[in-house]
């Protein structure tokens, strides 16, 4: 005679699911099992009743782990969700909908499972510094490609300042396209960047090109950067997902939507939540620029995922006189944030002095685009 377990185990259930306690796999289950026509893994959000208390929470916590699954805990403003991950097969939504506390259990169809929308309804809200990224706020992000100097990265700082900046960038480490061309400070750039936060108090940002500068990175700066060439180094993004801070990741100059939230997923997946986007333009046949500024991704980002996206308009234009149409435009599209590119003397940057605009000029640029962003109804905080 076939045991009830024997026959989970042919049908591709291990048999811990079938003899966890109180009874959580059902032969309905084995049902769900048997469908193959599901392409990717399955995954599944459970969304807790508005009231349900944290003892309840736990016991649905507990209840993944013990089908040997990971649960993932979303706290929301007026009740929270579990996320379910790890799952080699569909999983029946009676088995946690029948809990205590869960109003329902919804089975997630992106590859991209902890970056998806699905998962978490509520937009993802990032600390950086003293401020948020992210929840209907605009964060402007500006400074220089590279750190140059104290003078240059100091002064850049103080004007944004008073400009009404949120955060400071600026590259220690720069990977270049030629190995002749500037590639940084290294570690001196970090210290200078870290002079340049303690004289004005703006959080930093900078782009982290290996594990070794990550480690760097992670204990001077308040954000880190992966730049585009870097996307889909995954290694890399398994071990930024570890450092515990906030997590840039701009999108590849020839990666799809699909694949920049892949590359989120990788950082999500190490525990780490506080992940932003950021198109910064892909490689089309157009000729009439560096790159084509995607702004259409912005709106289908927020669309398809719950993390806040940004828009580089610097990088995708290559030319400072197209910089300001195509951040009002990231604005309008309904961007979080834009990092822009400003340097005090961009006929003798380092890197990228073309596409960098004049103090004077990024400070006009940044009240033009706050005022769009009240104009489209975003938070308070763009106003300021």
């Amino acid at each position: 005679m076939v045991t009830h377990a024997q026959r989970g185990a042919m049908k591709g259930v291990p048999a811990f699911r079938l003899n966890c306690p109180r009874g959580f796999a059902t032969l309905r289950a084995l049902k769900f099992a048997d469908r193959r026509s599901y392409g990717d893994p399955a995954s599944m959000v459970i969304v807790m009743k508005k009231g349900s208390s944290r003892e309840e929470l736990a016991r649905v916590a507990s209840a993944v782990e013990a089908l040997g699954f990971r649960p993932h805990i979303f706290p929301g403003e007026e009740r929270a969700a579990i996320g379910v991950t790890g799952n080699p097969d569909p999983i029946d939504p009676d088995i946690f909908e029948r809990l205590p506390g869960v109003a329902r259990a919804i089975p997630v169809g992106q590859p991209f499972k902890l970056a998806s929308r699905e998962m978490r309804p509520d937009d993802t809200i990032v600390p950086v510094g003293s401020r948020t990224v992210g929840g209907g706020g605009f964060f402007v992000v500006a400074g220089p490609c590279a750190v140059e100097s104290y003078d240059q990265i100091v002064s850049v700082a103080r004007a944004l300042k008073l400009a009404g900046a949120d955060a400071l960038r600026g590259g220690a480490y720069k990977p270049r396209s030629s190995p002749y061309s500037f590639q940084g400070l290294g570690k001196a750039g970090l210290l200078l960047l870290a002079k340049a936060r303690e004289e004005t108090g703006l959080p930093i940002i900078t782009e982290a090109v290996d594990e070794a500068s990550l480690e760097l990175i992670a204990e001077h700066a308040d954000v880190v950067q992966i730049g585009a060439r870097n996307m889909q180094n995954y290694e890399l993004l398994k071990r930024v997902g570890r450092v515990g801070k906030p997590v840039m990741i701009k999108r590849g100059m020839s990666a799809t939507l699909e694949e920049l939230l892949l590359s989120a997923e990788y950082v999500l997946a190490q525990g780490n939540p506080h992940v932003i986007l950021c198109e910064r333009g892909i490689r089309t046949f157009s000729r009439h620029s560096r790159f084509t500024l995607d702004v259409a991704v912005v709106p289908a980002a927020r669309e398809l995922s719950h993390l806040p996206i940004f828009v580089d308009p610097s990088h995708a234009t290559g030319r400072r006189n197209r910089v300001p149409a195509m951040a009002r435009a990231a604005v309008a599209a309904g961007a979080d944030g834009v990092m822009i590119e400003i340097h005090p003397s961009p006929d003798e940057a380092l890197c990228d002095g073309r596409q960098a605009l004049l103090p004077r000029e990024g400070a006009e640029l940044i009240g033009q685009l706050r005022a769009i962003a009240t104009i489209v109804s975003r938070k308070a905080e763009a106003m300021r």
